[in-house]
Protein backbone atom coordinates (compact mmCIF):
# COMPACT_ATOMS: atom_id res chain seq x y z
CA UNK A 1 0.00 0.00 0.00
CA UNK A 2 1.58 3.14 -0.74
CA UNK A 3 -0.10 6.55 -0.29
CA UNK A 4 -1.11 8.66 -3.65
CA UNK A 5 -1.07 12.31 -2.56
CA UNK A 6 -3.79 14.75 -4.55
CA UNK A 7 -3.24 18.21 -2.83
CA UNK A 8 -1.28 19.93 -5.36
CA UNK A 9 -4.01 19.03 -7.80
CA UNK A 10 -7.14 18.08 -6.12
CA UNK A 11 -6.05 20.30 -3.03
CA UNK A 12 -6.10 23.23 -5.20
CA UNK A 13 -10.12 23.45 -5.40
CA UNK A 14 -10.35 25.17 -2.03
CA UNK A 15 -8.18 27.97 -3.31
CA UNK A 16 -9.02 28.19 -6.94
CA UNK A 17 -8.10 26.10 -9.78
CA UNK A 18 -4.21 25.58 -8.55
CA UNK A 19 -1.54 26.30 -6.40
CA UNK A 20 1.28 29.41 -6.67
CA UNK A 21 5.00 28.60 -6.92
CA UNK A 22 5.43 29.34 -3.53
CA UNK A 23 2.82 26.86 -2.00
CA UNK A 24 3.91 24.15 -4.69
CA UNK A 25 7.38 24.37 -3.69
CA UNK A 26 6.57 24.37 -0.18
CA UNK A 27 4.15 20.94 -0.07
CA UNK A 28 6.78 19.13 -2.70
CA UNK A 29 9.52 19.74 -0.25
CA UNK A 30 7.43 18.67 2.69
CA UNK A 31 5.93 15.36 0.98
CA UNK A 32 9.15 14.56 -0.22
CA UNK A 33 10.70 14.98 3.41
CA UNK A 34 8.46 12.79 5.04
CA UNK A 35 9.13 10.32 2.22
CA UNK A 36 5.75 10.60 0.52
CA UNK A 37 6.82 10.27 -3.17
CA UNK A 38 4.13 9.65 -5.40
CA UNK A 39 2.67 13.55 -5.98
CA UNK A 40 0.05 14.51 -8.84
CA UNK A 41 0.12 18.21 -9.53
CA UNK A 42 -0.72 21.02 -11.63
CA UNK A 43 -3.98 22.75 -12.92
CA UNK A 44 -7.19 21.11 -10.53
CA UNK A 45 -8.66 20.32 -14.14
CA UNK A 46 -5.25 18.54 -15.22
CA UNK A 47 -3.06 19.16 -18.25
CA UNK A 48 -4.57 21.06 -21.02
CA UNK A 49 -7.38 22.50 -19.48
CA UNK A 50 -5.91 25.78 -18.99
CA UNK A 51 -6.38 26.33 -22.64
CA UNK A 52 -8.79 24.01 -23.29
CA UNK A 53 -11.39 24.61 -20.12
CA UNK A 54 -10.18 28.23 -19.41
CA UNK A 55 -9.62 26.69 -15.81
CA UNK A 56 -7.11 28.97 -15.12
CA UNK A 57 -4.67 28.75 -12.39
CA UNK A 58 -1.82 30.80 -10.79
CA UNK A 59 1.02 28.71 -13.28
CA UNK A 60 0.33 27.96 -16.98
CA UNK A 61 1.04 24.10 -17.37
CA UNK A 62 4.48 25.09 -19.01
CA UNK A 63 4.90 26.92 -15.94
CA UNK A 64 4.37 23.94 -13.33
CA UNK A 65 6.21 21.35 -15.72
CA UNK A 66 9.25 23.84 -14.96
CA UNK A 67 8.61 24.24 -11.52
CA UNK A 68 8.97 20.30 -10.44
CA UNK A 69 12.03 20.02 -12.84
CA UNK A 70 14.77 20.20 -9.55
CA UNK A 71 12.36 17.43 -7.10
CA UNK A 72 11.88 14.87 -10.50
CA UNK A 73 14.64 12.45 -9.24
CA UNK A 74 13.13 12.81 -5.41
CA UNK A 75 9.51 11.66 -6.14
CA UNK A 76 7.38 10.18 -8.71
CA UNK A 77 5.63 13.50 -10.11
CA UNK A 78 2.69 13.51 -12.21
CA UNK A 79 -0.12 14.97 -13.70
CA UNK A 80 -4.01 14.67 -14.25
CA UNK A 81 -5.93 15.19 -17.75
CA UNK A 82 -9.52 15.09 -18.36
CA UNK A 83 -10.51 12.62 -21.44
CA UNK A 84 -10.93 14.98 -23.45
CA UNK A 85 -7.47 16.29 -23.04
CA UNK A 86 -5.51 13.46 -24.01
CA UNK A 87 -4.42 15.27 -27.37
CA UNK A 88 -1.35 14.74 -28.33
CA UNK A 89 0.55 17.95 -27.98
CA UNK A 90 -0.21 17.54 -24.20
CA UNK A 91 0.92 14.16 -23.75
CA UNK A 92 3.94 15.36 -25.84
CA UNK A 93 5.01 18.04 -23.79
CA UNK A 94 4.10 16.36 -20.43
CA UNK A 95 6.84 13.37 -21.71
CA UNK A 96 9.39 16.40 -22.59
CA UNK A 97 9.60 17.31 -19.01
CA UNK A 98 10.19 13.70 -17.46
CA UNK A 99 6.81 13.46 -15.72
CA UNK A 100 6.58 10.12 -13.88
CA UNK A 101 2.95 9.85 -15.08
CA UNK A 102 -0.16 10.83 -16.39
CA UNK A 103 -3.75 9.88 -14.84
CA UNK A 104 -6.82 10.25 -17.51
CA UNK A 105 -10.19 10.97 -15.78
CA UNK A 106 -13.21 9.89 -17.20
CA UNK A 107 -16.70 8.92 -15.76
CA UNK A 108 -17.27 5.78 -15.13
CA UNK A 109 -18.94 4.51 -17.85
CA UNK A 110 -17.22 6.35 -20.26
CA UNK A 111 -13.87 4.41 -21.05
CA UNK A 112 -14.06 3.71 -24.70
CA UNK A 113 -13.20 7.42 -24.85
CA UNK A 114 -9.72 7.28 -23.33
CA UNK A 115 -8.71 3.71 -24.85
CA UNK A 116 -6.84 6.21 -27.68
CA UNK A 117 -5.39 8.84 -24.95
CA UNK A 118 -3.98 5.36 -22.93
CA UNK A 119 -2.46 4.29 -26.41
CA UNK A 120 -0.74 8.34 -26.81
CA UNK A 121 0.52 7.96 -22.86
CA UNK A 122 2.01 4.78 -23.71
CA UNK A 123 3.71 5.97 -27.15
CA UNK A 124 5.48 8.41 -25.47
CA UNK A 125 7.23 6.32 -22.84
CA UNK A 126 5.43 7.08 -19.77
CA UNK A 127 3.41 4.91 -16.94
CA UNK A 128 -0.07 5.83 -17.43
CA UNK A 129 -2.77 6.01 -14.29
CA UNK A 130 -6.89 6.02 -14.54
CA UNK A 131 -9.25 7.66 -12.60
CA UNK A 132 -13.10 5.97 -12.76
CA UNK A 133 -14.52 9.28 -11.39
CA UNK A 134 -17.87 8.80 -10.35
CA UNK A 135 -17.18 5.13 -9.97
CA UNK A 136 -20.86 4.07 -7.64
CA UNK A 137 -23.12 5.14 -10.72
CA UNK A 138 -21.85 1.71 -12.38
CA UNK A 139 -22.47 -1.70 -10.18
CA UNK A 140 -19.62 -3.58 -9.13
CA UNK A 141 -19.35 -5.47 -11.69
CA UNK A 142 -19.86 -3.73 -14.52
CA UNK A 143 -16.86 -1.17 -13.38
CA UNK A 144 -14.56 -3.95 -13.21
CA UNK A 145 -15.27 -5.07 -16.97
CA UNK A 146 -14.95 -1.63 -17.61
CA UNK A 147 -11.46 -1.39 -16.04
CA UNK A 148 -10.37 -4.84 -17.91
CA UNK A 149 -11.44 -2.50 -21.07
CA UNK A 150 -9.03 -0.26 -19.75
CA UNK A 151 -6.27 -2.66 -18.79
CA UNK A 152 -6.36 -4.24 -22.18
CA UNK A 153 -5.58 -0.80 -23.56
CA UNK A 154 -2.41 -0.58 -21.93
CA UNK A 155 -3.47 0.90 -18.23
CA UNK A 156 -0.30 0.35 -16.03
CA UNK A 157 -3.13 1.70 -12.94
CA UNK A 158 -6.93 1.93 -11.94
CA UNK A 159 -8.41 4.10 -9.64
CA UNK A 160 -11.85 3.74 -8.26
CA UNK A 161 -13.15 7.21 -7.50
CA UNK A 162 -15.86 8.35 -5.00
CA UNK A 163 -15.87 11.58 -6.50
CA UNK A 164 -19.39 12.52 -4.17
CA UNK A 165 -17.97 11.03 -0.97
CA UNK A 166 -21.14 8.67 -0.66
CA UNK A 167 -20.15 5.19 -0.72
CA UNK A 168 -19.88 2.96 2.34
CA UNK A 169 -17.34 0.86 3.53
CA UNK A 170 -19.08 -2.49 2.62
CA UNK A 171 -19.36 -1.23 -0.78
CA UNK A 172 -16.13 0.25 -1.03
CA UNK A 173 -14.98 -3.44 -0.39
CA UNK A 174 -16.97 -4.34 -2.98
CA UNK A 175 -15.84 -2.53 -5.79
CA UNK A 176 -12.62 -3.40 -4.84
CA UNK A 177 -12.91 -6.79 -4.66
CA UNK A 178 -14.51 -7.22 -7.67
CA UNK A 179 -11.94 -5.02 -9.75
CA UNK A 180 -8.98 -6.77 -8.24
CA UNK A 181 -10.62 -9.99 -9.18
CA UNK A 182 -10.87 -8.85 -12.50
CA UNK A 183 -7.52 -6.86 -13.67
CA UNK A 184 -4.37 -7.57 -12.94
CA UNK A 185 -2.80 -3.92 -12.64
CA UNK A 186 -2.84 -2.11 -9.05
CA UNK A 187 -6.20 -0.85 -8.17
CA UNK A 188 -6.29 2.38 -5.99
CA UNK A 189 -9.40 4.22 -4.10
CA UNK A 190 -9.80 7.53 -4.17
CA UNK A 191 -12.42 8.91 -1.65
CA UNK A 192 -14.09 12.20 -0.39
CA UNK A 193 -15.29 13.10 3.01
CA UNK A 194 -18.99 14.00 2.69
CA UNK A 195 -19.96 11.24 4.92
CA UNK A 196 -17.03 11.51 7.18
CA UNK A 197 -16.27 7.79 5.91
CA UNK A 198 -12.61 8.61 4.20
CA UNK A 199 -10.67 7.12 6.64
CA UNK A 200 -12.95 4.19 7.23
CA UNK A 201 -13.27 3.91 3.32
CA UNK A 202 -9.76 3.90 2.91
CA UNK A 203 -9.23 1.09 5.12
CA UNK A 204 -11.80 -0.89 3.36
CA UNK A 205 -10.80 -0.75 0.16
CA UNK A 206 -7.05 -1.54 1.31
CA UNK A 207 -8.22 -4.81 2.77
CA UNK A 208 -10.07 -5.46 -0.31
CA UNK A 209 -7.18 -5.68 -2.02
CA UNK A 210 -6.34 -1.91 -3.03
CA UNK A 211 -2.86 -0.96 -3.49
CA UNK A 212 -2.79 2.58 -3.45
CA UNK A 213 -4.79 5.68 -1.56
CA UNK A 214 -5.75 8.96 -3.16
CA UNK A 215 -5.27 11.15 -0.14
CA UNK A 216 -4.76 15.84 0.54
CA UNK A 217 -2.99 17.05 3.54
CA UNK A 218 -5.03 18.48 5.55
CA UNK A 219 -8.16 16.57 3.52
CA UNK A 220 -7.31 19.26 1.30
CA UNK A 221 -9.56 18.97 -2.13
CA UNK A 222 -12.98 19.71 -3.51
CA UNK A 223 -16.08 19.46 -1.42
CA UNK A 224 -16.05 18.00 1.59
CA UNK A 225 -12.17 16.97 0.88
CA UNK A 226 -10.17 13.82 0.44
CA UNK A 227 -9.07 11.49 2.80
CA UNK A 228 -6.26 13.47 4.85
CA UNK A 229 -2.89 12.30 4.01
CA UNK A 230 -1.93 13.13 7.77
CA UNK A 231 -4.54 10.58 8.96
CA UNK A 232 -3.64 8.18 6.46
CA UNK A 233 -0.40 7.88 7.08
CA UNK A 234 -1.20 7.44 10.73
CA UNK A 235 -3.95 4.58 10.23
CA UNK A 236 -1.90 2.52 8.18
CA UNK A 237 1.22 2.96 10.15
CA UNK A 238 -1.31 1.24 13.19
CA UNK A 239 -2.12 -1.49 10.76
CA UNK A 240 1.50 -1.79 9.86
CA UNK A 241 1.50 -0.82 6.36
CA UNK A 242 2.71 3.04 5.25
CA UNK A 243 5.68 2.54 7.63
CA UNK A 244 8.11 4.21 5.27
CA UNK A 245 6.81 7.57 5.90
CA UNK A 246 8.00 10.00 8.62
CA UNK A 247 4.85 11.01 9.94
CA UNK A 248 6.57 13.33 12.91
CA UNK A 249 8.10 15.14 10.22
CA UNK A 250 4.80 15.33 8.26
CA UNK A 251 3.27 16.49 11.21
CA UNK A 252 5.92 19.21 11.97
CA UNK A 253 5.30 19.99 8.09
CA UNK A 254 1.99 20.57 9.09
CA UNK A 255 2.20 22.59 11.96
CA UNK A 256 4.94 24.70 11.21
CA UNK A 257 4.34 25.55 7.10
CA UNK A 258 1.57 24.21 5.86
CA UNK A 259 -1.21 24.99 8.41
CA UNK A 260 0.01 28.47 8.65
CA UNK A 261 0.18 28.80 5.28
CA UNK A 262 -3.51 27.77 4.33
CA UNK A 263 -4.87 30.16 7.36
CA UNK A 264 -4.43 32.92 5.33
CA UNK A 265 -7.04 31.33 2.75
CA UNK A 266 -9.88 30.69 5.87
CA UNK A 267 -8.45 27.01 5.50
CA UNK A 268 -7.99 24.78 8.46
CA UNK A 269 -8.20 20.50 8.96
CA UNK A 270 -10.89 18.78 10.50
CA UNK A 271 -8.10 17.14 12.57
CA UNK A 272 -5.11 19.13 13.47
CA UNK A 273 -1.63 17.18 14.28
CA UNK A 274 -2.23 17.01 18.20
CA UNK A 275 -5.81 15.58 18.41
CA UNK A 276 -4.34 12.80 15.66
CA UNK A 277 -1.69 12.12 17.56
CA UNK A 278 -4.04 11.56 20.64
CA UNK A 279 -5.77 8.97 18.78
CA UNK A 280 -2.43 7.13 17.35
CA UNK A 281 -1.35 7.04 20.85
CA UNK A 282 -4.25 6.59 22.76
CA UNK A 283 -3.80 9.54 24.95
CA UNK A 284 -6.65 11.35 26.69
CA UNK A 285 -6.90 15.00 25.87
CA UNK A 286 -7.42 15.60 29.73
CA UNK A 287 -3.32 15.02 30.00
CA UNK A 288 -2.95 17.76 27.49
CA UNK A 289 -1.53 20.85 29.73
CA UNK A 290 0.93 17.99 31.95
CA UNK A 291 2.36 17.01 28.75
CA UNK A 292 2.70 20.42 26.84
CA UNK A 293 4.93 21.53 30.50
CA UNK A 294 6.86 18.80 30.53
CA UNK A 295 7.88 18.89 26.54
CA UNK A 296 8.89 22.18 26.96
CA UNK A 297 11.11 22.27 30.33
CA UNK A 298 12.38 19.01 29.11
CA UNK A 299 12.86 20.82 25.85
CA UNK A 300 11.73 17.96 23.98
CA UNK A 301 9.05 17.11 21.20
CA UNK A 302 5.32 17.09 22.29
CA UNK A 303 4.01 14.23 20.03
CA UNK A 304 7.07 12.17 20.65
CA UNK A 305 6.48 12.82 24.63
CA UNK A 306 3.04 11.59 23.92
CA UNK A 307 3.40 8.61 21.92
CA UNK A 308 6.40 7.05 23.81
CA UNK A 309 4.44 7.84 27.44
CA UNK A 310 0.92 6.22 26.65
CA UNK A 311 3.15 2.92 25.37
CA UNK A 312 3.67 2.73 28.54
CA UNK A 313 0.31 4.35 30.46
CA UNK A 314 -2.93 5.31 28.88
CA UNK A 315 -4.41 5.01 32.09
CA UNK A 316 -3.37 7.74 34.28
CA UNK A 317 0.47 8.90 33.26
CA UNK A 318 2.15 10.41 35.66
CA UNK A 319 4.34 13.77 35.59
CA UNK A 320 7.42 11.09 37.17
CA UNK A 321 6.63 9.11 34.10
CA UNK A 322 6.55 12.27 31.36
CA UNK A 323 9.49 13.79 32.72
CA UNK A 324 11.36 10.25 32.91
CA UNK A 325 10.87 9.05 29.02
CA UNK A 326 11.50 12.75 27.99
CA UNK A 327 14.87 12.03 29.63
CA UNK A 328 15.36 8.99 27.88
CA UNK A 329 14.10 10.85 24.92
CA UNK A 330 17.04 13.91 25.14
CA UNK A 331 19.25 10.78 25.61
CA UNK A 332 18.48 9.24 22.55
CA UNK A 333 16.91 6.23 24.10
CA UNK A 334 13.88 4.47 25.06
CA UNK A 335 12.76 4.51 28.80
Amino acid sequence: MYLFDCTLRDGANVIGNGFDERLTKMMLEGLIRSHIKVIEMGNCLGLGAYEANRSIAPLTDLEYLKLIQPYLKQATIGMFMGVANTKEENIALGAEYGLGFLRIGANAGDGAKAVEGIRRVKKHGLRCHYSMMKGYILSAEELAEEAAMLEEAGLDEITIMDSAGTMLPHQVSEYVAAMVKKVSIPVGFHGHNNLGLSVANALAAREAGAESLDCGLLGMARSAGNCATELAAAVFQRVGLCQEVDLGELLRFIDHELAPAMKAYGYRANVIPLDLVYGLSGCHSSFASLFKTVAQEKGVDLYELIIKVSALNRKDPSRELMEETAEAIRGGGDR
